[in-house]
């Protein structure tokens, strides 16, 4: 067997000068450093990670009460058409001898009314303000010398609130001048 000369260079690959096939990094000889690079980037992938499941659940949350929220509000409106039944059925004169049936309608519209209170839903005052577009629905512009320009003159179905939030405008005449 023929010996190799000592002196003769191995090949041996530089490794502070080779990089990753993958990544691209530079490849260390340091073991230890290689173990605290892993563990930082599996840090940061956990707090990331985290922070995204955190954002995920806010989301979820946010989603469920804002269904919620719509649920209340289209039970409510559909409950106004049923109040506004009831405003219509006190209007009417029927007489004296309805007068029984009159007080049994207003003992229900009285109930209505509390258990929309209870809930926050208000009232929307529309006769003697000025014309809002947010809160009100014109339905008729009448000239009327009696009123200042963009009043509210008369109302033709209430409008109502739910706290802050806009139920359902109110159906309004306006005042031209």
């Amino acid at each position: 067997m023929a010996d190799k000369p000592v002196s003769d260079p191995v090949d041996v690959p530089d490794v502070s000068d080779s990089t990753d096939a993958e990544t691209g990094e530079p490849v260390t000889a340091d073991p230890a450093g290689e173990l605290r690079r892993q563990r930082d980037d599996f840090q940061d992938r956990w707090l990331r990670k985290t922070a995204e499941f955190d954002n995920y659940r806010k989301r979820i949350e946010r989603e469920r009460r804002e269904q919620s929220d719509q649920a209340v509000v289209s039970l409510l409106q559909d409950l106004l058409a049923v109040v506004d039944d009831f405003d219509l059925a006190l209007t009417v004169d029927a007489g004296p001898e309805a007068e029984g049936y009159r007080k049994g309608v207003e003992l229900i519209h009285a109930k209505l009314h509390d258990f929309l209170k209870k809930r926050g839903v208000t009232p929307i005052e529309a006769v003697g303000a000025d014309f809002d577009p947010n809160i009100h629905q014109a339905v008729m512009h009448e000239v009327s010398p009696d009123h200042r320009e963009g009043e509210v003159i008369g109302e033709l179905r209430k409008g109502y609130m739910l706290g802050d939030r806009l139920l359902r405008p109110a159906m309004v005449r306006v005042a031209k001048a």
